[in-house]
């Protein structure tokens, strides 16, 4: 075993660069070019990378020292063999002068295939990790450094990386698998150069001017120079936040701005963790739908209700997690008005009362609703304005020339809303069976995806649950909706004395983008009265 110290390279010509991360303690086993430590210059932070495999004894310095070239970072356990053939020192590119081309070899000195196991290194914990990712699969080729597999702790996630660049030729865990440090990975397919005999000797091109191939671990000493010596014109644009260049470069990878990423490391300090975590929420609520808040509008702040008194968590249905989605969006994209008045249904439910015989014999059940779907297709006939959608691109009014009306049901599982098709071309017998079957089916769960959609106008109903009115939110990407309340016997003047008379309260509710005030009045006043003689609707 041999100690090797790592100190700084040379950094383009700046004096002191601050410590800003140490990614490495004692005991910890690293590989080459495994960052050590991350510094930062006025222009551009950069990772020091290991130039030897082994294990670190020392950590030299501490978040927040001020260092300079040549200055010690770690002193590193290596192998004796390890040690006799080193990765090559970081060499530093002069500016507008010529780089020498390297050696090339004859072909005398063959290619040598081996199968080389990768197996979990030591993770800093002597527990099972989670396998949360597996980035290849049998038959890719990978580069030293590339990614195998992510590795996820009770406290980060980490990226075991590949030794040495080769073909996979299996793999040994899947994703959800557990593993220790030592745990195999994968097996590579590596090829290495044999040496060349003693009698041969090397063919060396002459030096040809910034054409050649630089070794991998230039890259960090090359970065800094180019940080250094560049200008303003071609640094990268200071976004304000606080990352590395390989944070950097996997923000860029997936397309995410790191102003709008909050730090989870020292002082702040973006990680790869937080690009993903970042992305991964903005795909989850992308995908699912979910409705976060409104512009400018702050989220109601999380409260243990526990310390108050006993309480229970009950999960949501499904039905419940959407209705709520969608009540949210509604309201924060719809401009809503709602509009109250009063039908008289005193004819209306005495002719009702009056066909119970000829409902019992057609085994049907004859409810104030096929009256109201039948007086509201012809209001949505009478006044188109009600009749149409808002298109989404936001310059369109969509015509409709069918009459579909959703009808609010309570369920078990949440309120859902089974639509009847072509309303104004029905009867009242046939509405009553199709709204009591509809009714049905949603409280037996049997709806499906198709019995809910293309609606026109919507009906809810409270009927004998109560209230006197209530504000429906309309259900986008329908204008309006009508509420219903429970009717009660009031007073109304006939012109000579007040009579009793059955009223039935209602609440419509629209979308003030396509629908004026006029609109609904002339729709309001059109509907009361067919409520209230059912004998216009056949006009």
């Amino acid at each position: 075993m041999t100690i090797q110290v790592i100190t700084v390279p040379d950094l383009g010509g700046t004096d002191a660069v601050d410590v800003i991360e140490v990614c490495v303690a004692p005991g910890d086993i690293v590989e080459v070019e495994q960052s050590l430590v991350v510094l930062e210059t006025d222009k551009a932070s950069m990772e020091i990378p290991s130039t030897h495999a082994g294990t670190i004894v020392s950590v030299k310095v501490n978040e927040g020292d001020s260092i300079s070239e040549g200055s010690a970072l770690v002193e590193l356990e290596i192998e004796a063999a390890e040690q006799a053939a080193p990765v090559a020192d970081i060499p530093q590119p002069v500016e507008d002068a010529p780089i020498a081309a390297a050696p090339v070899v004859s072909e005398s000195a063959a290619a040598v295939s081996a199968e080389q196991t990768v197996s979990v290194p030591d993770v800093g914990t002597d527990e099972d990790v989670d396998v949360i990712e597996v980035c290849v699969a049998v038959g890719d080729t990978v580069s030293e450094g590339d990614s195998l597999i992510v590795l996820e702790t009770d406290k980060a996630s980490i990226e075991i990386p590949a030794p040495s660049g080769g073909k996979v030729l299996s793999l040994s865990i899947k994703e959800g698998d557990k593993v220790a440090s030592g745990s195999a990975i994968a097996v590579l397919l590596v090829e290495s150069s044999a040496p060349a005999p003693e009698n041969s000797a090397p063919v060396v091109q002459a030096e040809t001017p910034a054409a050649t191939h630089q070794p991998k671990a230039a890259a960090p000493a090359a970065l800094a120079a180019k940080a250094a010596s560049s200008d303003e014109s071609t640094a990268e644009p200071d976004d304000g936040a606080y990352a590395g260049p390989a944070v950097r470069k996997l923000a860029r990878q997936m397309g995410v701005d790191l102003s709008k990423v909050k730090g989870g490391g020292p002082r702040g300090r973006l990680t790869k963790d937080d690009i993903r975590a970042y992305v991964t929420k903005a795909v989850d609520v992308a995908t699912s739908g979910k409705v976060t808040g409104g512009s400018g509008i702050p989220p109601i702040p999380a409260l243990d209700f526990s310390k108050f008194g006993d309480v229970e968590l009950v999960k949501m249905t499904k039905i419940q997690k959407i209705t709520a989605n969608n009540m949210s969006r509604n309201w924060l994209n719809v401009p809503h008005v709602t509009q109250f008045d009063d039908a008289d249904i005193t004819e209306l439910e005495a002719f009702r009362k009056g066909m119970k015989a000829e409902a019992e014999k057609r085994g049907v059940k004859l409810t104030p609703l096929p009256f109201l779907l039948k007086a509201c297709a012809a209001a949505l006939r009478y006044e188109p304005a009600f009749n149409v959608s808002m298109h989404s691109d936001g310059e369109h009014i969509v015509k409709k020339d069918y009459v579909n009306i959703g009808i609010a049901v309570a369920t078990s599982a949440g309120l859902m809303v089974p639509v009847i098709r072509d309303v104004d071309k029905k009867g009242l017998w046939e509405l009553a069976e199709e709204s009591n079957a509809m009714a049905k089916k949603a409280r037996d769960g049997k709806l499906m995806p198709m019995d809910m959609q293309g609606g026109c106008f919507s009906i809810s109903s409270l009927g004998a649950m109560g209230g006197t009115g209530f504000t429906p939110i309309v259900n986008a990407p329908e204008v309006a909706i009508l509420g219903v309340s429970k009717a009660d016997i009031k007073p109304k003047w006939d012109g000579q004395e007040f009579q009793p008379r059955n009223m039935l309260p209602l609440c419509l509710s629209y979308d003030h983008r396509a629908i004026n005030g006029a609109d609904a009045g002339n729709f309001m006043t059109f509907l009361v009265s067919a409520i209230g003689d059912i004998r216009r609707l056949l006009l």
